[in-house]
């Protein structure tokens, strides 16, 4: 997937993406942002960085470091309102409320956020396989949902 540079183009607050694909098979969410942003987050990335309070704690500190997370599927994307989206998790988490503008942060910092969670994890001597885990990544994306917003 291509992203932006660093700065990235300049958007508006709260500005809904163009497009989100769900692409069950590979375990990804993708969302564009126009023409020029366009991002790939794994179905695990997205849990381990829920916005609820059960991931990210009432405060500084206070965050919940989630494991076996490695195979974790979305059996449903729900609307919130005309900002969000709630992804309902295959582990029965369904209270993160993802923004437009915090699914763009989550695209455009994913590198970093990504190798900050790994690095808690080996810190913590845990490990992102759950019990009884496949570890095994399908070939073939399948597209199962689209979302596009219609042009004013």
């Amino acid at each position: 997937m291509s992203s932006p540079s660093s700065a990235g183009p300049a958007f508006r607050k709260g500005e809904p993406p163009t497009e989100i694909i769900v692409h069950q098979q590979s375990r990804r969410l993708e969302v564009a942002f126009g023409e020029s942003e366009r991002y790939s987050l794994d179905f695990e990335f997205l849990r381990v960085h829920s916005p609820s309070a059960a991931v990210q704690g009432h405060g500084p500190g206070q965050e919940v470091l989630q494991v076996g997370k490695r195979d974790v599927t979305i059996s449903a994307i729900e609307p919130v309102g005309h900002y969000a989206i709630k992804p309902v998790f295959s582990d029965g988490h369904e209270s993160g409320i993802f923004t437009w503008d915090y699914l763009r942060e989550l695209g455009r910092d994913r590198d970093a956020l990504w190798a900050r969670y790994l690095q808690k994890l080996a810190d913590a001597g845990e490990r992102r396989e759950g019990p009884g885990s496949a570890q095994a990544d399908a070939p073939v994306d399948v597209v199962e949902a689209r979302f596009i917003r219609k042009p004013a």
